[in-house]
């Protein structure tokens, strides 16, 4: 083995930029001239030079939930206000019908949920089609009766 044999790992890969004309990178610094690209620390994001870019060539997707839209949310002290105001008595049973006759949902709507804010003094059926739990043991409590809508 002779020195002239031997390789070296370790090789000068990178050209120095800016060390004059003889070095083939002087100057500009193989940037061209003037402009953008041409500054230190400037990035033009998903700039694909005049290509449609990623993130309008892929189609837009979402979601966009009419579950909300529909559902009326309805609580039980709006319930007891129209009892004791006499607007709905104790015999009828309370659903979406019932409650739209007598404007106290709009007629877009087309599911109910009873929620538990406030308390409720009278007993009364309801048809519903959700009830959070705190309405429904509220309810069953002053000795009424829900039946979930499906």
């Amino acid at each position: 083995m002779k020195l002239n044999n031997l390789s070296s790992r370790w090789s000068k890969n990178k050209k120095r930029l800016g060390r004059g004309i003889g070095s083939t990178k002087g100057k500009t610094s193989g940037r061209g001239h003037k402009g953008q690209k041409s500054r230190s620390g400037v990035a033009i994001k998903s700039f694909e030079g005049g290509q449609m870019p990623l993130y309008r060539r892929l189609p837009k997707r979402g979601f966009k939930s009419r579950k909300s839209k529909d559902i009326a949310l309805i609580n039980l002290s709006k319930i007891q206000d129209a009892i004791n105001k006499k607007k709905i008595s104790l015999s009828t049973i309370i659903n979406l019908q019932s409650l739209q006759k007598l404007n106290m949902i709009k007629n877009k709507y087309r599911k109910i949920k009873l929620l538990g804010s406030g308390d409720i003094k009278n007993k009364f059926e309801a048809e519903v089609n959700f009830i959070s739990k705190s309405a429904k043991e509220k309810i069953e409590k002053s000795g009424g009766k829900v039946t979930l809508i499906k």
